[in-house]
């Protein structure tokens, strides 16, 4: 015969409270885990979108950020003059010489201190990375002072719009223009004219050199031009967008470490709940059960009926909890980079693939919560579940 599966959606809410309890228990559970996922991919969104597959960084071999790498002033010319870089209608290559300090700077609403990137740029960086957007103000002038701040930097600390200015190297620097970047990690940055930091800080050398190519597929040829120059064996080339990712994945990991644990500890309660609620299931029906059998259906339909009880009761609770975790979408947090140990603002993104990965832990949490309670209903003898009237 048919599982009764009509039966055991009425007998949900034939217990409201313990029902209502477990379901509670379970959402809170899904919601930790959701937000651990939604927090690592809303990093993981936000560094891998900074990069651009059109684009490549050049870097000292080893290097794992822009901040431990150096690239002198005649390694990035001729790295820029090779054939397979573009070349704008004015006939400059579109390239950026580009220098990464960090600074610290003061929060609001405390006096708790931050680090920032500083990041000096060449004027093409506005070809190689178009989605940089002017909010206010205005770009920087090459060879001034001037300074642009990215949206996030203006937003969490002090001094940093229009019109003030900042000091630091052995200059003040006045701020002019508050940019955009896609929601991107470029906006947890400072921009300034390259030269104009280096002179700053006394320092003859580039970090990194970030170039865009004819197609991605002249990428193997650049690395081998690179390799086969002698004054250049001391680099590497990577992929602009795989480079911002690779320097996720400490944090990312870390994040979800964490979470996981977190979570774990939290769901041995919520099967304990839905546990306990289906015993009190099974011990309050003990003659409906006797009936069902004596009606013909089988064991299995039995153990199948509680089954699916628990899977609508986790899958209740489970959609509880991802639809509070969707609300998470509107903050945005920050937290140290440990690629960089800057301070970066990224948001909670929810994916297709973590709530389908929240709605099956809620659903594995109502199935071993719900298994020994629907073992014991389906062994029940017809007899002695009758005689219980």
């Amino acid at each position: 015969m048919k599982i009764p599966v009509s039966y055991s959606y009425r007998n949900l809410w034939s217990r409201k409270l313990t029902t209502i309890m477990t379901m509670m228990g379970i959402a809170l559970v899904v919601f930790v885990f959701a937000a651990v996922l939604m927090l690592a991919a809303g990093l993981r969104k936000t560094l891998v979108s900074t990069g651009s597959d059109d684009n490549f960084v050049i870097l000292r071999k080893a290097a794992t950020s822009d901040l431990l790498s150096v690239v002198d002033r005649d390694s990035a010319r001729l790295i820029e003059s090779f054939p397979e870089v573009v070349v704008s209608p004015e006939g400059k290559p579109v390239r950026s010489t580009e220098f990464v300090v960090i600074i610290n700077l003061l929060k609001y609403g405390s006096n708790d201190m931050g680090n920032v990137i500083v990041r000096g740029v060449s004027p093409e960086v506005f070809q190689l990375r178009p989605q940089v957007k002017l909010m206010e103000g205005r770009i920087f002038r090459t060879g001034t002072s001037e300074i642009i701040v990215g949206n996030s930097i203006a937003k969490r600390f002090q001094g940093c719009r229009v019109g003030q200015s900042l000091k630091f190297g052995s200059r003040n620097w006045q701020i002019v223009g508050v940019f955009e970047a896609g929601k991107s990690g470029f906006e947890s940055e400072i921009w300034a004219d390259v030269d104009q930091m280096m002179a700053a800080f006394n320092r003859p050398v580039y970090s990194v050199v970030t170039v865009r190519l004819k197609s991605p597929g002249e990428a193997t040829a650049f690395q081998n031009r690179l390799q086969s120059e002698p004054r250049l064996n001391s680099f590497e080339i990577k992929n602009e967008r795989k480079y911002f990712e690779e320097q996720s994945q400490a944090l990312g990991t870390f994040l979800k470490a964490l979470g996981l644990v977190i979570t774990i500890i939290f769901s041995f309660g919520a099967m304990i709940g839905a546990m306990i609620t289906m015993y009190a299931s099974v011990a309050n029906r003990t003659v409906e059960i006797g009936t069902l059998r004596s009606l013909g259906f089988p064991r299995r339909s039995v153990l199948a009926a509680f089954l699916i009880e628990a899977l609508l009761l986790a899958l209740l609770g489970g959609g509880i909890g991802l639809l509070l975790a969707s609300f998470l979408q509107t903050i945005t947090i920050s937290t140290l980079n440990f690629a960089t140990f800057s301070e970066l603002a990224f948001g909670f993104t929810l994916t297709p693939w973590i709530v389908l990965g929240s709605l099956g832990f809620a659903a594995l949490m109502g199935i071993l919560g719900g298994f020994l309670p629907a073992v014991q209903a389906a062994r029940l003898q017809i007899v002695n579940a009758l005689r219980a009237a």
